[in-house]
């Protein structure tokens, strides 16, 4: 039944955690350890997920003189926009500074010392072996996107067997991810509840003032930022483009998944946006995948939340390094059920912020999640026809 979707069930898993939390404290911190659970299968998959997802972004890149034509301008747009995306959230959530109302503390109580040996330390990896069992993300995604490029040259035979074999773990991954996201209500039940028997009703009072942050800059940058590039570089009245293809976007706030958009994305920019098909065909089914601008702005809106949230100090250098982590593992986003929230882990984890803390943001998830898939599809569109009229085709 249509009532019983996963959205429906953790949302009555929060409702139902709030009283348990305050009327029964004990057993709710009893319940803590299926929290907990519900996180480390969460952790289980994202090395190799997000390995095999942006290995197979670059490597199925047809050839050298694609990536050069069309490839190299859509991967750096899609680099660009997703990290203005970034900074415009990090703005916004140092003006509004939410979650500082709430009165929450963490064992948490120092972020280690940032520096350029720890920046470079942390993209680069000795090990890509030991990478993936430590968890290191940006060192995951790094070697992944080399090996994605020297893919490219191998021959056909190779690469095939190569891609094949990626896609195939890659499905996998996806299929088991799917049968953990069903867990998502109970597991959230029991974070939730346990968050409200030691801290209070605090952190969730906080929700609307992060709401608003998430909300306005998701706007500024869909409305001013993406505008402004479509009106420059695009040469089309933004509102003229919105018009055109409009119906992508209520299908994408409705769904709130940009792969269940793509079709509807192909058909409005070829039919009614009059963009080139070979133009459409790369760049939007590659954007579906790689190019996550709303989700990549709300991670950072709310890995920063939460650090206020537990009154942990983000200075601008740890700042530096969600914005890294944010604008990357966006990259791996797409396809994966409930993106947001598994990529999620993957910031706070960048910068040692407690996992529990996204027991509190699943509160108001899905309005979010629609309005971020409206930025990420929008992002796409914007960048279709960009390229288009850089690459005169």
């Amino acid at each position: 039944m249509r009532w019983l979707s996963i959205e429906n069930l953790t949302l009555l898993g929060i409702f139902l955690a709030l009283p348990l939390g305050l009327w029964e404290p004990e057993m709710a911190l009893h319940l803590k350890i299926v929290g907990q659970i519900f996180l480390r299968l969460l952790k289980m998959v994202i090395p190799l997920l997000i390995f095999a997802s942006v290995f197979i972004s670059v490597a199925t890149i047809e050839s050298w003189r694609q990536l050069r034509q069309i490839g190299t301008k859509t991967l750096a747009y899609y680099l660009i926009t997703t990290a203005l995306a970034v900074s415009t959230g990090l703005v916004f959530v140092n003006l509004w500074k939410p979650g500082l109302e709430a009165a929450m503390s963490s064992q948490v109580n120092h972020i280690k010392p940032f520096s350029l040996e720890r920046l470079l330390s942390s993209l680069i990896p000795a090990n890509p072996v030991e990478s993936l069992a430590q968890g290191h993300v940006l060192q995951i995604i790094t070697f992944a996107l080399l090996l994605g490029l020297a893919t490219i040259g191998l021959p056909a035979t190779s690469r095939k067997t190569l891609i094949n074999f990626f896609e195939a773990l890659n499905s996998a991954l996806i299929n088991l991810v799917r049968g953990i996201i069903w867990l998502t209500p109970v597991g959230v039940f029991a974070l939730v509840s346990s968050i409200v028997a030691e801290h209070g009703l605090s952190p969730f009072l906080a929700l609307g003032r992060y709401a608003l942050t998430v909300i306005s800059g998701l706007l500024f940058h869909g409305i001013v930022t993406l505008g402004l590039l479509l009106w420059g570089l695009g040469r089309i009245s933004p509102w003229a483009y919105f018009l055109r293809v409009r119906e992508a976007l209520l299908v994408a706030f409705s769904t709130a998944s940009s792969s269940a958009t793509l079709p509807i994305s192909l058909e409005v920019a070829q039919e009614k946006a009059r963009l080139n098909p070979s133009v459409a065909g790369f760049v939007l089914p590659l954007g579906s995948t790689v190019n996550m601008d709303g989700t990549a702005l709300y991670e950072a809106v709310a890995a920063m939340f939460i650090a206020n949230v537990y009154h942990i100090h983000l200075g601008i250098a740890d700042q530096i390094l969600i914005f890294l982590t944010a604008t990357l593992a966006s990259i791996g986003a797409a396809g994966i059920p409930s993106a947001g929230l598994v990529t999620m882990t993957l910031v706070l984890q960048s910068v040692g912020l407690p996992l529990e803390g996204i027991g509190i943001i699943l509160a108001i998830d899905r309005f979010l999640d629609m309005l971020r898939t409206a930025v990420n599809v929008w992002g796409d569109l914007v960048g279709a026809r960009i390229i288009s009229c850089l690459t005169n085709v």
